[in-house]
């Protein structure tokens, strides 16, 4: 019931990205809840705070990082009244994932104490942004780690794998013409369509769950302004989702990646990447993953392995070569209007924490 009532004022941060002021009240309040008698070393980056907590005065490698998002996407303001219904903590936040966070805190506050290899507790503000600042900047600065667990939502069950992200522009070029002769001009928009279609042709839009790359055209604009004249110009956005698997994009550079969707338009339109996150996939035989999932099973919970089709903080792990795992509470509504947290879920998820810790000992 302490947890609870905590993760119910944490819930009442309103610790968006547009609000650093919050960002730095959630971190400085998981860091009361740790409390006094291990290090902290405090980073910021971009305007966004982070914290590493571990045992002793000087990082070590660790052994195992738990590592913890405080920040949540915007919501209404009713989200931030937290509110218990039956089993279901109600609130921006409850599943995704300041619950969890609490969890992984109070287990690093009450074990790491004892345990005969060093852990660290990560605590970083922009996850939700891109997690650039928080995780990737850390590990920038010489934070190393054999094992990862991060306490993303995954009802005791165990992410190995997520997807990587990419952002495309594909532009084209035609010419302007008042649209009484369009035989004057070339429109760009008509090119423009066309090379989504293509795209889509090679990526159809996904009408159910699948694991494989898929393309959401988020927006295609032009700077033309006028009803009765030919574009001159237009261009598509895309949010590009891959999985690890997938060699046209994993390990390719932006160039590499720019060159395989011009390929798939038609001549007059190029394409441009803004953006690349990699994809994330921890070894499934693993010897700390199979012991994650032992716990997870003496805690009457499948701990079954788990894709995730969205990006996570996992994925600059797995490009330094360190596995990193999600495995957290239960729960539903992410990012939505209901979201909440399983409270059934809580006890559980500390027990299999501590028994994972115990256990790699």
């Amino acid at each position: 019931m302490d947890l609870l009532a905590l993760t119910e004022q944490l819930l009442g941060i309103r610790s968006t990205a547009d609000r650093p002021d919050d960002l730095r009240r959630a971190l400085d309040f998981v860091l009361d809840v740790v409390g006094p008698g291990f290090t902290v070393e405090r980073f910021e980056a971009g305007g966004k705070p982070s914290a590493l907590l571990y045992v002793g005065e000087r990082r070590p490698h660790f052994r195992v990082i738990f590592n913890a998002h405080l920040d949540v996407v915007p919501g209404a303001d009713e989200q931030f009244r937290p509110r218990r219904d039956g089993d279901r903590l109600i609130g921006r936040g409850a599943q995704d994932m300041k619950l969890s966070a609490l969890v992984l805190a109070t287990v690093f506050r009450d074990v790491a104490g004892r345990l005969p290899y060093p852990i660290g507790l990560q605590l970083v503000t922009d996850e939700e942004v891109g997690g650039r600042d928080g995780t990737r900047h850390q590990l920038e600065q010489g934070v190393t780690a054999s094992f990862v667990v991060i306490g993303e939502h995954s009802a005791l069950r165990v992410v190995a794998e997520s997807k990587g992200l990419v952002t495309v522009r594909l532009h084209a070029v035609g010419r302007a013409a008042h649209s009484a002769y369009q035989w004057l001009g070339d429109n760009a928009l008509l090119k423009v369509m066309r090379a989504v279609d293509g795209v889509l042709t090679a990526y159809p839009v996904a009408g159910e769950e699948e694991w494989r790359t898929t393309v959401n055209v988020a927006r295609i604009s032009s700077a033309n302004q006028a009803l009765n004249q030919v574009p001159a110009d237009a261009t598509a956005w895309l949010d590009v989702r891959f999985p690890p698997e997938d060699a046209d994009f994993t390990g390719r550079s932006r160039e590499e990646i720019a060159a395989h969707f011009t390929a798939l338009c038609p001549p007059g339109v190029t394409a441009a990447v803004d953006h690349v996150e990699p994809p994330h996939r921890a070894d499934p035989s693993g010897p700390d993953l199979l012991a994650l999932q032992r716990a997870a099973r003496a805690q009457g919970y499948s701990g079954d392995l788990l894709r995730k089709h969205g990006a996570a903080d996992s994925r600059f792990y797995f490009q330094r070569g360190i596995d990193a795992v999600i495995f957290g509470v239960g729960g539903d509504g992410q990012h939505g209007p209901d979201e909440h947290a399983d409270l059934t879920t809580v006890e559980p998820y500390r027990r299999a924490l501590i028994a994972f810790l115990e256990g790699i000992a």
